[in-house]
């Protein structure tokens, strides 16, 4: 950390927080796939479909707050919401 510029250092403290922050959603999202998928595996289709719709809403909001890019976010809900409509097939 800086030790003389005040504004260096003022600048590392938020972007620590922002760090930390941004880490604990994309982790959060990751989860919520990891959710989806499992739920998928298991022929639950109606728990996938809640499953999916969780995993959709943390996905726009962290796209939302710049955290993951609008393509990634999409790409990601599409994906996912083609292996459940595979699960109904």
């Amino acid at each position: 950390m800086a030790t003389k510029q005040t504004s260096a250092g003022k600048r590392y403290l938020q972007s620590e927080k922002r760090r930390i922050r941004n880490k604990q959603v994309k982790s959060s999202v990751r989860t919520a796939a990891k959710k989806v998928v499992t739920v998928v595996h298991g022929k639950d289709k109606s728990g996938a479909e809640t499953a999916l719709l969780d995993m959709i809403k943390q996905i726009d909001s962290a796209a939302r707050k710049g955290i993951i890019h609008k393509n990634t976010a999409a790409r990601k809900k599409s994906r996912m919401q083609k292996m459940v409509n595979l699960l109904g097939a």
